[in-house]
């Protein structure tokens, strides 16, 4: 399926920082395609956080664990969970095969299959529809059935380049959180009304 509106290529591997810090950055700006049966749904990623080792806040810190075996894969694979009982969260893998690193997709600006999102969010605002992880993976159509998807190999679930210049990158600590929740880990679209969180932790 090809896009009509965006002008985006597919990432290879090799684009991919080799680094989980550096990879949360670089990913802002960038955009996530989900190519379903009849449509497209596609965003730009505007925020983000990165989980590393010996952090207490992520996943893998424990070691790796038939849940968390997608974040030890090579970089640029989906770690899809369940939390809370009612939301999927989309990550993707950040190390080299063996280190368990991620990075969580916080937030998404919609861009194509954007009336599709709306009916899946059940809402109307466009800034409603991917603000959050729980909100972006719903209107992305993201579930377990994705974990452990290579994102820059042929698939429905994949990472473009840019759709066009970003702006500024902010950065902060990391959100709803409460271990190491002071570590600087969260990167962010500045001025984006699609960042996640209150209007002082877009700027």
């Amino acid at each position: 399926m090809k896009s009509n509106t965006l002008k985006i290529r597919r990432l290879s591997r090799r684009e991919l920082p080799l680094s989980t810090v550096a990879l949360a950055r670089f990913l802002i700006g960038k955009t996530l395609v989900h190519d379903l049966p009849g449509t497209r749904l596609a965003g730009r990623i505007v925020e983000t956080e990165a989980y590393l080792v010996g952090d207490a806040a992520a996943h893998s810190f424990r070691g790796e664990t038939p849940r968390n075996r997608s974040l030890f894969l090579d970089r640029g694979h989906a770690y899809v969970y369940f939390i809370y009982g009612n939301h999927f969260m989309l990550n993707i893998s950040g190390n080299r095969r063996g280190v368990g690193e991620g990075v969580l997709f916080r937030a998404a600006e919609p861009l194509e299959g954007i009336e599709a999102m709306r009916k899946h969010r059940a809402v109307v605002r466009l800034e409603d529809i991917a603000r959050g992880p729980g909100r972006l993976a719903e209107a992305f159509q993201i579930d377990r059935s994705l974990d452990g998807l290579d994102l820059t190999a042929a698939g429905p679930l994949w990472l473009g380049s840019a759709a066009r210049r970003r702006a500024d990158l902010g950065e902060s600590v990391r959100i709803g959180i409460t271990k190491e929740a002071g570590r600087v880990l969260r990167f962010y679209e500045r001025g984006s009304e699609f960042v996640s969180g209150s209007r002082s932790l877009r700027s």
